[in-house]
């Protein structure tokens, strides 16, 4: 039996994922390449994955897709890894650069901007990260949002203000498969990722992403939230919704 080929995102928010993986016997099953989140859709949507921990922006765009695990990569709340960063006040960006590794992530910015904050700016891909220029907004996903916090005055973290607007958690990514699998080994896979969740201490231990062990603690206790349940289903359906209607939005102006 071929191996199933596994995308995951090396972030700090799916250390304790790996670690299961890595450390239960369905890793003999299994490949694992360890990509950005924009890697692991084209992977899952190109077919050279069969599993990936992906943006869910992306999920209903695959021509078939299966969500196997009661696990995702979610938050209630403040998440810090996924944030617009900005030397002014929200009302006076006119400019926001999209970190392009989550298309998920800079849909939301989009949807926040456009239904929540009410402002009018230029999207732009981030290129530099310029922290003098004026009137300009930073969206910045993963390990890179926590050295972001100390450089710019102000953070709007985008699933805090998603609560605030919806009331509801938000998803940033879920375990998919582009084609339905043995069932056998989907629970192998389930066992594993429940194995790591249990055991995040000694997962910051072995693989912290070079970030202090102390903060990764409190990060996983406070802003990360791993259970993939009804409340999170509702703010994903929601999520999709405003999504389409920003891509309508968007292909109109």
């Amino acid at each position: 039996m071929s191996k199933v080929k596994v995308s995951a995102i090396s972030y700090l928010n799916t250390v304790p994922f790996i670690y299961g993986l890595q450390n239960s016997p369905v890793l003999s099953k299994i490949d694992i390449a360890f990509d950005v989140p924009s890697t692991c859709a084209e992977r899952l949507q190109n077919n050279t994955a069969d599993i990936g921990i992906v943006p869910v922006a992306i999920i209903p765009s695959l021509p078939e897709y299966h969500i196997i695990s009661n696990f995702c990569i979610g938050s209630t709340g403040k998440v810090r890894t996924v944030a617009l960063f900005s030397n002014s006040s929200i009302d006076r960006i006119k400019t926001v650069y999209l970190d392009n590794d989550s298309r998920t992530s800079a849909l939301l910015v989009r949807i926040l901007a456009r239904e929540y904050w009410k402002i009018s700016v230029e999207f732009k891909p981030l290129a530099i990260l310029d922290h003098d220029e004026e009137n300009a907004g930073f969206m910045l996903i993963g390990d890179k949002a926590f050295d972001a916090e100390k450089r710019f005055k102000h953070s709007f973290d985008l699933s805090e203000e998603w609560y605030k607007f919806k009331k509801m958690p938000f998803v940033f990514a879920a375990w998919t498969a582009n084609k339905k699998l043995d069932e056998d080994f989907l629970c192998e896979f389930n066992a594993a990722l429940t194995f790591g969740i249990k055991n995040i201490s000694n997962a910051i231990e072995l693989q912290s992403n070079g970030i202090d062990k102390r903060m990764a603690i409190k990060y996983f206790e406070k802003n990360i939230s791993f259970e993939f349940d009804s409340l999170k289903r509702q703010g994903l359906i929601e999520f999709w919704n405003l999504a389409l209607e920003e891509i309508k939005h968007d292909r109109v102006r």
